[in-house]
């Protein structure tokens, strides 16, 4: 089976009247493997979204909202994860109209930017939730100071901030990680094909 390694080697190896029919053969398997990278992408933002909201059934909600109500996050709660789920829905439909885009397009260069417009999408969709982890982290972190300030110490104020600190450092490197095995390997892949489209389009 040839990979874009193969029909480079071998399209650089030929002579000049052939040229065409070869870089034709490397835009069809870029196009090829670009369109494939990409439907994976959808797919698996579903997967993760679906996953994800599965967990909310091995979750005591109720010992939860009564968590927040005491700290008086209830209703900002209850809107921000409106909003996230709404900014997830948006990414998701993203990530299908760059898979039919990227599908129906039919040359090199508008798949090179069809290819860079599907990373700008998933680091998009990455810094969103970076953000909102790190939101709900800053909120709670607020409100439980907030709600137990006269009851602590200094010292105690400084040695939970520092825990909230570590454990988000933790949480935040655990997200990235995960990201980087679901998507990392996909845009590496897809900023392959790029590089080999321009390549292509630097020397036709």
């Amino acid at each position: 089976m040839y990979s874009l390694d193969n029909y480079k080697k071998a399209w650089g190896n030929q002579p000049e009247e052939t040229y065409q029919f070869s870089a034709l053969e490397i835009y069809k398997l870029a196009h090829s493997k670009s369109s494939s990278i990409v439907k994976w992408i959808f797919i698996i933002g579903i997967l993760e979204f679906v996953v994800l909201n599965s967990l909310s059934f091995f979750i005591d909600t109720e010992t939860s909202y009564d968590v927040y109500k005491e700290m008086g996050l209830e209703k900002t709660i209850l809107y921000s994860t409106i909003v996230a789920y709404g900014v997830l829905f948006y990414f998701l439909v993203l990530f299908y109209l760059n898979y039919k885009r990227i599908s129906t397009t039919d040359s090199s260069r508008q798949l090179m930017k069809k290819i860079i417009k599907t990373r700008k999408t998933v680091r998009n969709y990455v810094l969103f939730n970076f953000s909102y982890m790190a939101f709900v982290i800053v909120l709670v972190t607020a409100a439980y100071l907030k709600t137990h300030f006269n009851d602590l110490e200094a010292k105690q104020i400084v040695l939970i901030l520092l825990l909230i600190f570590v454990l988000t450092l933790i949480i935040l490197g655990v997200l990235w990680l995960f990201y980087q095995l679901l998507y990392g390997i996909l845009l590496r892949k897809l900023n392959y094909n790029y590089k080999a489209l321009a390549k292509l389009e630097k020397e036709s």
